[in-house]
C-alpha cells in the first residue's frame, strides 16, 4: 500500500534565495536607475557648459563688431594682435565681402550660401548659426557673425565631438560599474539572507519550545540592533509580558481567595446564628439582619470589584474618540445624586482623548467615591479637574477633597490590589478602587498619581493620551 505523499514545506533556502534574488533585483534597479539620472545630469551638464561658453563666445564677438568698424584684417591670424581680437579656444575663418574664404580656419569650416548673405550684410553683428556641421571626422557647431557694411563676416566654431567621445566613454564606465554592483549586490544578498534566517531559524525554535512546553520563561536567543534582532527582542518581552500576565493572575486569584475569606466566613457565622434567631431578642434579630445585608452588599462589590479589574484590559468596548470634560460631568451627576454631596468640575484646555468611555468612566467614579468616602465631614466640595495637555500629548484627571490626606508611604501604594491605609481598615471598601484607576490609566497610555493637596486633603488622578498622540500610535499599530 503506497503512502500518500506529503506536501514539502518550503526549506530555508528557498527564503535565502528569494532573499538574494529579491535584494539582486531591487539594486540592479536601483543602480540602473541612478546610473542613467546621474549619467544624463552629467552630460546635460556638460553639454550646457560647452553650449554656454560657445555663446558666450559669439556674443563676445557680436559687441566687438558693433562697437568698433571692423574689417576681415582684424581677425587675420597674420595681424598684429590677432590673439587679442580672435577668441581664444575656437576654430575662427574669415570671409570677405563677397563671401570667399580670406583666412581659413584650422580645419577649413564650410561656407554656405547663407554664409555669404551674412557677409555681405550691411549690418554689424547678425548672426547665422549652424550646428552638427560634419568638418571632417569631427562635428563642430559655428556661427556666422556679420562685420556690417558689406565688409564680410567671420565664422566662430567649437568642436563638440571630442565631448561626445568623453561622454560615450563615461557611458561604458557607468555601465561596467553597475554590472559590477549587481553581482556584488547578489553575493551580499545571499551572504546577508543566510545570517539573517540563521537567528530566525534559533527564533522560530524559541516559539515552537514556547509552543510545545507552554513555558514563558526561555530566553529567546537572538541578537544584533537590525529587525530581526529588534523581533527577537520583542518576543521576549512578550514572553516576559505573558509571564507577568500569569504571575498576575495567579496573584490576583490567591488575593482574591484570601480577601473573600473574612466576608464569607463572617457569613457563615451570622447564618449559624439564624439556627436560633427565635432566641435572640429583637435588638439582636435586628443587628444579625443588618449584618448580613451589609456582608452581602460588601462581597457583591468585592465580586464586582474583582471582575472589573480582571476584564480592565478587555476590548469588548471599541476606543473611540471621547471628551473627558462631558464624562466627568456625567459622573459628577450621578455621585451628587448618590452622595449628596457638592461636587464641583472644573475643565479647561482641549479635554478630548482617544480611548474607552466606560472605562474611564469607571475610573473617575472609583475616585470621586473615594473621596466622599475619606472626606466624611464633607465641609468643602469635592473637586474634579479635568485638563487639556500641560504635557505634551497628556489629559489630566484629578479629585481633590478636603480629607484626612494620605500619609507619606501611603502615596507609593495606594494604588496596590487590596491595599488600605491603616486609617482605613473599618471602613467599607476592598481596596480594589485606586488599582482600577491604575489599570484603566495604563490601558490609555497614562499612568496614576497621588499627592497631598495645599491646605490638607488629597489629590488623586490619572493621565490619558491626548487625541492626537492616540491617534499617532493608532497609526503606527
Amino acid at each position: 500500500m503506497a503512502r500518500p505523499g506529503r506536501v514539502r514545506r518550503p526549506g530555508l533556502a528557498s527564503l535565502r534565495t528569494t532573499f538574494a534574488v529579491s535584494f539582486a533585483a531591487v539594486t540592479a534597479v536601483v543602480t540602473v536607475l541612478v546610473g542613467i539620472l546621474s549619467y544624463n545630469a552629467a552630460a546635460r551638464l556638460v553639454r550646457v557648459d560647452q553650449q554656454s561658453v560657445f555663446d558666450e563666445v559669439v556674443q563676445d564677438v557680436r559687441g566687438e563688431v558693433r562697437r568698433n568698424r571692423m574689417t576681415p584684417e582684424d581677425f587675420s591670424s597674420s595681424a598684429p594682435g590677432h590673439d587679442v581680437v580672435r577668441p581664444a579656444r575656437t576654430n575662427v575663418q574669415v570671409l570677405g565681402p563677397d563671401g570667399t574664404v580670406s583666412d581659413s580656419g584650422r580645419p577649413a569650416l564650410p561656407v554656405t550660401a547663407a554664409d555669404r548673405e551674412i557677409a555681405a550684410a550691411s549690418g554689424a553683428g547678425r548672426i547665422l548659426m549652424h550646428k552638427d556641421v560634419d568638418v571632417g571626422r569631427d562635428m563642430y557647431r559655428v556661427a556666422t557673425v556679420s562685420l556690417g557694411g558689406g565688409r564680410g563676416a567671420v565664422q566662430v566654431a567649437q568642436e563638440f565631438s571630442d565631448t561626445e567621445d568623453l561622454l560615450r566613454t563615461l557611458q561604458q564606465r557607468t555601465l561596467v560599474t553597475m554590472a559590477a554592483v549587481v553581482v556584488l549586490a547578489g553575493l551580499f544578498g545571499w551572504w546577508l539572507a543566510r545570517r539573517i534566517t540563521r537567528r530566525l531559524v534559533a527564533l522560530t525554535a524559541a516559539a515552537e519550545n514556547v509552543a510545545r512546553t507552554r513555558r514563558l520563561g526561555i530566553q529567546v536567543p537572538v541578537t544584533g540592533h537590525d529587525e530581526v534582532g529588534r523581533l527577537g527582542r520583542a518576543f521576549d518581552r512578550m514572553l516576559g509580558r505573558l509571564a507577568q500576565s500569569e504571575e498576575d493572575q495567579r496573584r490576583l486569584v490567591q488575593d482574591a481567595g484570601h480577601e473573600l475569606r473574612t466576608p464569607l466566613t463572617s457569613l457563615r457565622t451570622n447564618i449559624s446564628l439564624l439556627r436560633r434567631i427565635d432566641e435572640l431578642p429583637p435588638e439582636a434579630r435586628e443587628e444579625l439582619v443588618a449584618d448580613l445585608a451589609e456582608e452581602a452588599r460588601e462581597l457583591t462589590d468585592l465580586v464586582n470589584e474583582l471582575v472589573d479589574l480582571a476584564a480592565g484590559q478587555s476590548d469588548s468596548e471599541p476606543p473611540q474618540q471621547v471628551d473627558l470634560a462631558d464624562i466627568a460631568e456625567e459622573v459628577a451627576g450621578l455621585a451628587r445624586r448618590r452622595t449628596g454631596r457638592e461636587i464641583v468640575l472644573r475643565a479647561s484646555g482641549d479635554t478630548t482623548a482617544y480611548g474607552r468611555a466606560g472605562l474611564l468612566q469607571r475610573a473617575m467614579s472609583n475616585l470621586v467615591e473615594n473621596a466622599a468616602k475619606f472626606d466624611r465631614d464633607g465641609r468643602a466640595p469635592i473637586e474634579i479637574r479635568v485638563s487639556g495637555p500641560a504635557v505634551p500629548g497628556a489629559v489630566r484627571v484629578e479629585v481633590l477633597d478636603r480629607g484626612p490626606g494620605l500619609a507619606d508611604a501611603d502615596l507609593l501604594r495606594v494604588f496596590d490590589r487590596f491595599y488600605r491605609a491603616p486609617d482605613a481598615r473599618s471602613l467599607p471598601g476592598s481596596g480594589l478602587g485606586l488599582s482600577i484607576v491604575r489599570e484603566v490609566a495604563r490601558a490609555h497610555g497614562g499612568v496614576p498619581f497621588a499627592a497631598h493637596r495645599e491646605g490638607g486633603g488629597s489629590v488623586i488622578g490619572f493621565t490619558v493620551s491626548g487625541a492626537g498622540a492616540a491617534a499617532e500610535d493608532a497609526d503606527e499599530a
